[in-house]
């Protein structure tokens, strides 16, 4: 009996093998994130009970109820899965490309670019253009970001070494541009950009937040899950992987740029929250390999989690003070990332 379960369509040429025991994990996982989600509403400073929850969600609970789950609480929580779930799979598909554990869209500087993208809106635009353009300011300096990147490391190709050491320093030079214009600016918009430097998804609301960033999800999220065959080639090596027949630059700067715009728009709503893409496809390639097939779903799903509990703990442990998620993603991926670094110190 076979251990993998093939997912294919009929009327195109996709298809995929997935280990029967990856699938159980992804469910088991989309179980404890919903059940995560109700929770989550139903916590604050008016406890409402799952049954409540779910009795608001679904339009039949009490009107102060439906006011709490629906217009407070419920996009701040929607929020926190579709960016946990893009940083954590922008993680995975440069972790794979780069072939470097320590790779995230933090490392690499894309995070930094998409947020200096978003603080020049804030500073020019955000006055005159509604802010539903925000992810593209945020993609556009996430783009600039890896059009330097490619720039910088290519000699005969992109080398993931050159990548990840010129994106470090990439994201050092942008970080100091942001905060250059944050002191110059008034307080007013210093103080949105400091909370938006922090990573904060603080006042989500469906029109200015949800409707922004599920459009971009929804696209986004499935395109990179086809394309990431691609990577599993890719771990074998560039010689080896273009003596299989792979167009190794031209899939490297595909997955590149779906990963820039995954990270870009999470960026552009959430705020400069890090580590999600470091921790999640680390956690993931644990529980079901290094097979992107069932990898990136995984990450995905584990992104959402870390988000949904450092914002749980951001917004309950100090109540009535509301800490940025940033603050403890951080306090959580800083350890992470010196045993990662210790861990790889002879590789």
């Amino acid at each position: 009996m076979s251990k993998y379960t093939p997912l294919r369509w009929n009327k195109t040429k996709l298809s995929f093998l997935i280990e029967k025991r990856t699938l159980w994990i992804i469910a088991t996982l989309l179980v404890l994130c919903a059940t995560l989600v109700v929770i989550s509403t139903g916590i604050g400073s008016k406890y409402v009970s799952p049954l409540e929850v779910i009795q608001s969600i679904a339009g039949k609970g009490s009107s102060m109820n439906e006011v709490i789950i629906m217009k407070l609480r419920l996009p701040r929580i929607l929020i926190a899965v579709l960016v946990g779930a893009s940083l954590a799979v922008a993680g995975a598909v440069l972790q794979g490309i780069i072939r470097n554990p320590l790779a995230s869209p933090d490392v690499t500087g894309i995070t930094e670019g998409a947020s200096l993208g978003t603080v020049l809106f804030v500073f020019f635009l955000s006055e005159k253009v509604s802010i539903q353009w925000a992810p593209l300011a945020a993609i556009a300096g996430a783009f600039v970001v890896t059009a330097l990147l490619y720039l910088l490391s290519w000699k005969n190709g992109a080398s993931p070494l050159r990548m990840i050491l010129i994106g470090t320093g990439l994201s050092a030079a942008f970080k100091s541009i942001s905060y250059m214009f944050i002191i110059s600016g008034s307080f007013i918009l210093a103080n949105k950009s400091m909370i938006f430097m922090t990573g904060s998804i603080y006042g989500s609301s469906w029109e200015k937040d949800v409707s922004t960033l599920l459009p971009w999800v929804l696209i986004l999220l499935p395109l990179t899950w086809i394309q990431s065959r691609h990577v599993n080639v890719q771990a074998l090596g560039d010689d080896v992987a273009a003596s299989a027949g792979a167009n190794v630059q031209l899939h490297r700067l595909i997955l590149l740029l779906l990963s820039v715009a995954l990270a870009g728009a999470a960026v552009a709503i959430g705020g400069a929250i890090t580590f999600i893409g470091l921790m999640a496809p680390h956690i993931a390639r644990k529980l079901v390999g290094s097979s992107f097939g069932g990898l990136l779903p995984v990450s995905a799903l584990l992104g959402a989690l870390i988000l949904l509990i450092s914002d749980l703990i951001a917004r309950t442990i100090f109540a009535p003070l509301d800490i940025p998620a940033g603050v403890f993603t951080a306090a959580i991926g800083v350890p992470f990332f010196l045993y990662l670094l210790y861990r790889n110190r002879n590789a």
